[in-house]
């Protein structure tokens, strides 16, 4: 059916609903279940269809893949909108589970929706020393619950908002004012696609997804297109030869990728003389550029990654394998130290 099919470009919605400035316009994911999709969507699409209609939304839901149980919810459209949307839709998914043990009438029924947000967004939502998270959850009725880990292969988190439809659509306002807010540290995003898993090792769901290699962030802004502007033509097979000009346009599927590394990270991923980030090009078939100074006040280091969408996702996976690795390093070190610590204090 029409209405069950993914929606995840990145243009601003043509909605009914004015949208001045595409820096309004906020894209906000959840991962859903397949059942629960298929009350979003409805019989022959009407539910997506009037919530749709009510809202000015853009909405859809990521297409079924066989043997795989969680499908991605895209809502674009104004915070407003947006937040309005989700109070619908799990209003419609608590009002469609009539074994719920807690009567669907009542005004105290709680639920949740699982958010997806870019891990670089984490911290604008999170605020310093936790104080932003704990205002949207006083100030909504609703709570929140932030994964650790990014979901694999991407840079995605999972935000997990429990409460009344009420509470989650008024959280929603915020976080997504939030997002607007700081859009920019959104660049760069690896989107999570759920895909058939491969189960190699017990309960464990890496390695058998497929992601996106699109990024978000560029649907706000005019000048943020590097994939058609900044994609060169030299073949991937050979990422360590030197920029070449572009002489004629780039191939079709040259895909170019932004992704924002902590600055004391930086290091890490690029080895002693350069060994690790060469190993990575070369693994990946994808070219790989390093901004030599922090893109803003974040102090973070912009890569860009040009090649095919499998190039750059091999180069995305390694080069987050690196910074998982260094991660736990420096946590093993920083444990070391505090032992050593209370050792020589005792």
């Amino acid at each position: 059916m029409p209405s069950d099919s993914p929606h995840h470009d990145d243009s601003p919605p043509q909605s009914r609903s004015p949208s001045p400035s595409p820096h309004d316009t906020l894209t906000l994911r959840a991962l859903v279940s397949t059942k629960d999709a298929g009350v979003i969507i409805g019989k022959a699409g009407k539910n997506v269809a009037d919530l749709r209609e009510q809202t000015g939304v853009k909405a859809g839901v990521s297409k079924v893949i066989p043997g795989v149980h969680e499908r991605v919810l895209t809502v674009t459209g104004s915070v407003e909108a947006v937040s309005k949307a989700y109070n619908l839709i799990i209003a419609q998914l608590v009002t469609s589970t009539p074994s719920s043990p807690i009567s669907t009438s009542s005004p105290t029924t709680h639920t949740s929706i699982r958010l997806l947000i870019s891990h670089n967004l984490m911290g604008t939502i999170i605020g310093r020393n936790g104080l932003k998270i704990k205002a949207i959850q006083d100030g909504s009725g609703a709570r929140m619950v932030a994964s650790k880990e990014m979901l694999p292969q991407s840079t995605e988190r999972i935000v997990e908002v429990q409460g009344s439809p009420e509470a989650i659509g008024r959280a929603v306002e915020e976080i997504g004012k939030c997002l607007l807010e700081d859009w920019e540290r959104g660049m760069g995003t690896v989107l999570f696609h759920p895909g058939p898993t491969e189960d190699r090792s017990s309960g464990s769901r890496r390695g058998g997804h497929n992601y996106s290699s699109s990024y978000t962030g560029s649907r706000r802004g005019g000048g943020n297109g590097e994939a058609t502007t900044r994609g060169r033509a030299s073949p991937p097979g050979s990422p360590t030869t030197p920029h070449s000009p572009v002489s004629s346009q780039p191939p079709a599927n040259l895909r170019t990728q932004n992704i924002s590394i902590p600055s004391d990270m930086v290091g890490c991923i690029i080895g002693r003389s350069g060994t690790k980030i060469t190993e990575i090009r070369r693994l990946s078939g994808s070219k790989i550029s390093i901004a030599k100074a922090p893109h803003d006040d974040t102090g973070e280091r912009m890569f860009t990654i040009v090649g095919t969408p499998e190039a750059n996702e091999k180069a995305l996976f390694l080069l987050y394998n690196q910074l998982e690795s260094e991660k736990e390093r420096r946590v093993g070190r920083e444990a070391q130290q505090q032992a050593e610590l209370q050792d020589g204090g005792a």
